[in-house]
């Protein structure tokens, strides 16, 4: 009976290991997703409506939901709050939610890089870099729904098949 329970135990802490493993795999194209959905926010507000920079991610803020929403909020405040450069705000900001995202390092250069050119010049350019970024982001995104229809399954039999060997290694 002893045994059983066990066993049981095992199962469940390996396949919800497996689960929590592949968990990145799907929320990382969803992450890009609200993210090149933020940048054209962003775009319009700078664009169309005139929308001061911290005002905009705000706005931003409101609209998102976490990890990205922090992020704007915290580059809101940054700008507004403390004496700093748009490109100090922006990575600041970056750094201090980076690890609660699912997004990789290659998404953080492209955001920082963005990050560099925001603010600095005319609405036409930085329209142009928006639209550099998003076409990064889409790149991005295709790899990332790639890596998902490739790893996701097999992460989650993986767990669940550990389980099993550990079991049967163990009895």
């Amino acid at each position: 009976m002893i045994k059983l329970i066990g066993a049981i135990i095992i199962i469940v802490a390996t396949t919800w290991t497996g689960f929590e493993a592949s968990r990145n795999f799907s929320a990382r194209p969803k992450q890009l997703r609200a993210l090149r959905s933020a940048l054209q926010s962003l775009e319009a507000e700078i664009m169309y409506s005139h929308t001061p920079l911290h005002e905009a991610a705000r706005r931003l803020a409101a609209q998102l939901t976490k990890p990205l929403s922090t992020f704007f909020e915290a580059f809101a405040r940054k700008l507004t709050d403390t004496e700093t450069t748009v490109n100090e705000a922006w990575e600041t900001s970056l750094r201090e939610v980076w690890k609660s995202t699912a997004l990789r390092q290659g998404e953080f250069e492209i955001m920082k890089q963005f990050g560099e050119t925001l603010g600095r010049h005319d609405r036409f350019s930085q329209q142009k870099h928006i639209m550099l970024t998003l076409s990064h982001l889409e790149r991005e995104e295709a790899d990332a729904i790639d890596r998902q229809a490739k790893y996701e399954k097999m992460v989650k039999s993986l767990g669940f098949l550990s389980g099993l060997l550990l079991i049967i290694l163990l009895f």
